[in-house]
């Protein structure tokens, strides 16, 4: 254990893996490795200043079984992002929609700090909580999208047996406890539509809590239910769509 060798990795000057010169935007993120004298570049399609600190973590432990720093960069480079991770749903429109598996007070607030770092206009975000799981949660998590968004959209998730209304006036409770305008709507697919409505150029809609899901589980099925197709729905319904070859 002595011959450990441990890597503090950040953002700061004391740490022993740095990330340097940090660029994030839509289409990924870029930044300097700093280890002791050597540096490496980094091209990324993850976003946001959470995944600079997952990729320093897992440059040090490759860096730790002696990968090259060139072959580091490649891997990164290689990496494909996570569906329902801060995924995009872009049919030309000039406002941002994003969906996110963001299903905790903690993961809303990382979720919100990532949009915020890309500076947009506003931020408005949709969430409901999952029924049959902690009730004491709610509430925090209310009060994690009211503190940094400009408009919450509470909605309803995955209630199972429990009554959706009585989730959402769970952390309607933690909303309320912050000065921030609100949609309070149990259909989820009417929220979305009510969400997106409500943004305008340079604002960005986060879409949070079922992420990849391709289903919504009600008390007595389970219905089909994807965030990201019903986001689309609603953007073509107002007249944008993207062609496809354009990327």
């Amino acid at each position: 254990a002595r011959d450990t060798e441990v890597y503090w990795y950040g953002l700061g000057p004391d740490a022993t893996l740095r990330a340097r010169h940090i660029s994030s935007g839509f289409n990924g993120s870029r930044f300097e490795v700093q280890h002791g004298k050597a540096r490496f570049a980094i091209a990324s399609r993850l976003i946001g200043k959470i995944n600079v600190y997952n990729i320093l973590a897992a440059c040090g432990a490759a860096l730790s079984y002696g990968i090259a720093p060139e072959a580091i960069s490649r891997g990164i480079a290689d990496l494909e992002a996570v569906p329902g991770r801060f995924e995009r749903v872009d049919e030309g429109q000039p406002f941002t929609v994003v969906v996110d598996y963001a299903h905790t007070d903690d993961a809303l607030r990382n979720v919100i700090a990532v949009a915020r770092g890309l500076e947009p206009k506003r931020v408005i975000t949709l969430f409901g909580c999952g029924g049959d799981r902690d009730r004491t949660k709610r509430p925090l998590m209310g009060r994690a999208a009211a503190e940094g968004s400009d408009l919450v959209v509470l909605t309803s998730d995955n209630p199972r047996s429990e009554d959706p209304i009585a989730i959402m006036n769970d952390a309607l409770v933690g909303i309320q406890r912050v000065d921030v305008p609100r949609i309070v709507e149990p259909d989820r697919a009417v929220a979305i539509a009510r969400a997106i409505q409500e943004a305008r150029e340079g604002d960005i809609v986060i879409l949070a809590g079922k992420g990849h899901e391709t289903y919504q589980i009600l008390k007595d099925q389970t219905i089909p239910f994807d965030d990201r197709a019903v986001a689309r729905e609603v953007l073509r319904s107002y007249g944008y769509r993207k062609d496809r070859d354009q990327g």
